[in-house]
């Protein structure tokens, strides 16, 4: 199906539903309009599906929508992550807005496990992923931005950056986080902000115990040449990395995830064959 021309850009949108069928889960439905559509499920751990979501143009400009929204049905078990970073490019003014909806159901585990994002200097962004859980789902799942590209001598210089990322359970909300990154102001090099840092990142697991923290706290220890923390808000465990490389925090992330999958998801870890290529 073709996009649909906005006012300022286009507008694409993925609608997913997962749904357990005797001995796995299935992609029960996929809707999509625009420039993003998903490969076929893999099963690599058997009974999960493992789905890989793609925007082919590899970029968003100011006034382009994407919008995703996933599904997981009761006691279906999912693994969601893209095959290369998410890239938003300099804007001359309008807004490029990223929408995710996930909504988890009864017994369902979801695991939203994407690439880096790649901020470009000068882009107009607004970014929201909400995520709505059940009783007795499971969730773990991340965000990595990268603010300019250090490696190409860019850096975020200007542009705006607006975020949210929101954990509900029965419409109770469990963790809310609202952040607002300006290039060029001083929240970036303040010892209170980003500290200079170009790459900042969040991953949250529910739900969580103080065994599951004690197991990232282990695994971001090994990592010295940023800045990681795990902390446990009621059962969710928020674990924060700032440092210089969306590839050191992925790696960070991974680590994490090993570690705390078996007691989260009740899976052992099963690296997405997309990352090994």
């Amino acid at each position: 199906m073709n996009s649909v021309m906005q006012a300022n850009g286009w507008h694409a949108q993925l609608d997913l539903d997962f749904a357990q069928r005797e001995s796995r889960t299935v992609l029960a439905r996929r809707q999509h309009f625009g420039p993003l559509v998903v490969q076929k499920p893999f099963y690599p751990e058997g009974a999960v599906c493992h789905v890989y979501i793609i925007h082919p143009p590899g970029g968003v400009v100011g006034g382009d929508t994407l919008s995703i929204n996933v599904t997981s049905c009761e006691r279906s078990q999912t693994l969601i992550t893209t095959p290369a970073a998410n890239k938003f490019y300099r804007s001359s003014g309008p807004v490029a807005r990223l929408e995710q909806i996930l909504t988890l159901k009864q017994h369902a585990s979801l695991e939203w496990l994407p690439q880096e994002t790649i901020l470009f200097n000068g882009c107009e962004v607004s970014a929201t992923t909400c995520i709505n859980l059940s009783d007795n789902s499971r969730f773990i799942g991340w965000e990595i931005s990268c603010l300019g590209r250090p490696a190409s001598g860019e850096a975020f210089d200007y542009g705006r950056v607006r975020q949210r990322f929101e954990l509900y359970k029965h419409e109770k909300p469990l963790f809310i986080e609202r952040a607002l990154l300006e290039g060029g102001q001083p929240t970036l090099a303040a010892h209170w902000g980003l500290q200079s840092f170009t790459v900042t990142a969040t991953m949250i697991a529910y739900p969580a115990d103080k065994a599951v923290l004690e197991l990232a706290r282990k695994s971001t220890a090994a990592h010295t040449t940023a800045l990681c923390s795990a902390t446990l808000v009621d059962e969710v465990l928020v674990c924060r990395y700032l440092g210089h490389h969306g590839e050191q925090a992925k790696k960070v992330f991974t680590s994490v995830w090993s570690a705390i999958r078996p007691a989260c998801v009740n899976r052992k870890a099963c690296i997405p064959r997309i990352w090994n290529t």
